[in-house]
C-alpha cells in the first residue's frame, strides 16, 4: 500500500508512489487526459490521469468527480517545472469517498454577503487560505516573541464582573442570577499576573458591543496583551515596536508565498523595523491641522484622523501622551503634565489605523480608587484590582494588540471580516 503523505511534503517523494487524501479543487480534460487539481489543506497539486495508464474504472472516476468531492488518489510523484510546487502526480488509482453535488461557490463572482453566508465553505479558497495562514504565522510569531523574553502566559477569564474599557460597550449576560459581562480585555487580570510573575501575557477573544459598521471593527476579536512589572511608558513603547517589527519580519520570511498570492507589496513590509517614530499627542494634532483637518484638540482620534497621521510615515507611528480625559481610568497621569495620560497608541501605515493601545498603569491605591469613583464604577467589583495597589505595588505597563487589524494590515486586506475564520459583526451571527 502506498504511503499517505501531505501535499506540502511531496518533494520528499519524487519517483515514489504515494497516496493523497483530499478534495477536488478543479479539473479539466484534454481527450484521453484528465488534469485534476487536488487540495488537502496543506497545498494544491495537479494530478494527471492518462486513459492508457489506468483502469476504465479509474478514468471514469476522474470524469465523475465534481468540485469539492472528497477522494483518495494514488500515483507516482514526478518533477514538473511548470507546476508551482515543481511536482505533479501521475495517477494510478482513484477512490471516491463522497461526491459533492451543486457546490454553491463557483468560479463566477459572488457578492460578499453570499460569501459570508457560506463562510464555512469560502475558507477552502486560495485567498482565504493565504489570509488564515498569515494569521497563524502572526500568532505563532507573537507567542515566540514573548516566550523568548521569559514571559509567562496567564490566560484571563471570559466572564468578568466589571468593565475594562467603559460600560457602554459591554455584552451583559445572566450568570446564575447575577450580571456578568463578556470580557473587553484581559488586561486587568494580566496586571495581577505581572505582580506574580513579573512578565506575563494573555491571549484570547475579547468583546465590544460597539455599534460600528466600519471595515476596522468586529464585535468579537482576539487580543494579545503583555503586562510587565517595573515598566514605564518608554519601556512599553520600546517593547511594542520590537514586537510589531518581529511580527512583520517573521511573516515576511515565512509566508512570502501567501503574501504574493494576496498581491501584497512586500517592499512596504520590508521597511517595518524598529525603531518607529514616536510623537506627542500635540504633534499629532499639528499634523492634522497642517493637513486641513478641523480636529478639536482634546478629543480622541477617529479613523480618518489616524489615517492622516499615519500617512506621514512609512512605518507604524506611536502617538503618546493623550489627554487623560479621553483615556481609561486605570491609566497613570504624567506627574509634570497631569492633563495628559501616560498612554500610547500605535497606528499602522496605509490607513489601517490603531493596532496597539497601551499605557503605564496607575499604581497608587488612593488615586486609582478616586478614578473608579469618578467614573461611577463599582468599588466592590474592583476590590481585587485595588488589592494589587495595596500589596507590593510597583510601576507597571502593558498594551493590547488586536490580531485582526494586524493581519489586515500585514496581509493588505481591506476589511477585518476576512482576517478571522468566522467574523462577528452587528449584523452577522451566522454561520
Amino acid at each position: 500500500m502506498a504511503q499517505v503523505v501531505r501535499i506540502s511534503e511531496i518533494a520528499k517523494f519524487e519517483g515514489r508512489e504515494v497516496t493523497l487524501q483530499g478534495w477536488l479543487y478543479n479539473k479539466r480534460s484534454s481527450g484521453k487526459l484528465w488534469f485534476l487539481l487536488v487540495r488537502d489543506g496543506s497545498e494544491i497539486i495537479q494530478c494527471v490521469v492518462f486513459k492508457n495508464d489506468v483502469s476504465a474504472e479509474t478514468f471514469q472516476a476522474a470524469e465523475k468527480l465534481t468540485q469539492e468531492s472528497s477522494l483518495r488518489i494514488t500515483g507516482t510523484v514526478s518533477a514538473d517545472k511548470r507546476s508551482p510546487l515543481g511536482f505533479e502526480l501521475q495517477v494510478r488509482e482513484i477512490e471516491i469517498i463522497q461526491i459533492a453535488i451543486d457546490y454553491p461557490i463557483s468560479k463566477k463572482e459572488h457578492g460578499i454577503d453570499f460569501l459570508m453566508d457560506h463562510r464555512h465553505l469560502w475558507l477552502r479558497s486560495r485567498k482565504q487560505h493565504a489570509i488564515l495562514r498569515i494569521r497563524h504565522q502572526i500568532i505563532h510569531a507573537a507567542r515566540e516573541f514573548f516566550d523568548d523574553r521569559d514571559f509567562i502566559l496567564v490566560d484571563s477569564p471570559i466572564f468578568t464582573p466589571n468593565a475594562a474599557e467603559g460600560t457602554t460597550t459591554l455584552f451583559e449576560t445572566d450568570y446564575f442570577g447575577s450580571s456578568a459581562y463578556l470580557t473587553q480585555s484581559g488586561q486587568l487580570y494580566a496586571e495581577a499576573g505581572a505582580m506574580a510573575f513579573g512578565r506575563v501575557y494573555c491571549f484570547g477573544p475579547t468583546f465590544r458591543a460597539e455599534k460600528s459598521k466600519t471595515r476596522r471593527h468586529l464585535t468579537e476579536f482576539w487580543m494579545i496583551e503583555p503586562e510587565v512589572a517595573f515598566f514605564d511608558l518608554q519601556d512599553d513603547m520600546q517593547l511594542a515596536e520590537e514586537f510589531v517589527s518581529h511580527l512583520v519580519q517573521s511573516t515576511l520570511k515565512n509566508r512570502q508565498k501567501e503574501l504574493e498570492t494576496l498581491e501584497r507589496d512586500l517592499t512596504k513590509l520590508a521597511n517595518i523595523k524598529a525603531p518607529f517614530p514616536k510623537i506627542h499627542y500635540r504633534e499629532a494634532v499639528e499634523i492634522l491641522k497642517k493637513n486641513g483637518s478641523n480636529f478639536m484638540e482634546g478629543d480622541d482620534f477617529g479613523a480618518p484622523d489616524e489615517t492622516i497621521i499615519s500617512e506621514q510615515f512609512d512605518r507604524p507611528v506611536i502617538v503618546h501622551h493623550y489627554p487623560a480625559a479621553v483615556k481609561a481610568f486605570y491609566m497613570k497621569r504624567d506627574s509634570r503634565q497631569p492633563e495628559y495620560a501616560l498612554a500610547m497608541d500605535m497606528l499602522a501605515p496605509e490607513g489601517y489605523g490603531e493596532i496597539i493601545g497601551g499605557s503605564q498603569r496607575e499604581d497608587d491605591y488612593d488615586t486609582l480608587l478616586k478614578r473608579i469613583r469618578e467614573n461611577g464604577l463599582s468599588e466592590e467589583a474592583f476590590r481585587w484590582y485595588l488589592d494589587l495597589r495595596k500589596y507590593g505595588s510597583v510601576p507597571h505597563s502593558g498594551f493590547g494588540l488586536g490580531i485582526e487589524r494586524t493581519v489586515a494590515w500585514i496581509a493588505g486586506i481591506n476589511h477585518v471580516r476576512e482576517t478571522i475564520p468566522y467574523p462577528r459583526t452587528m449584523q452577522r451571527l451566522y454561520p
